[in-house]
């Protein structure tokens, strides 16, 4: 039980670390990006939250269609379930 909790906070910490790496490498790289090409990076920084906004009611049909496919499966797999129960 006490090693599920330590390997619990392990893997919580790693993924965490992980974010804070991708945060650094992509700044590092938009820094890199401003030293050679100092518009296009503020362009890019300028057009990101648009591009965003306008990915977003795609995202959202995702999460729909990805909810109503599990709901799905849920059903059509419920007999299969019920009996490997008995």
């Amino acid at each position: 039980m006490e090693l599920e909790r330590v390997s619990h906070r392990i893997w919580i910490w790693a993924g965490w670390a992980c974010e804070a790496v991708r945060a650094m490498v992509k700044f590092l790289l938009w820094c890199i990006l401003f030293v050679l090409c100092w518009p296009l990076a503020l362009s890019a920084l300028v057009l990101y939250p648009v591009v965003w906004l306008l990915l977003l009611p795609f995202r959202l049909v995702g999460i729909a269609v990805g909810g109503a496919l599990e709901l799905v499966s849920a059903v059509v797999m419920l007999p299969v379930r019920v009996l490997r129960a008995i």
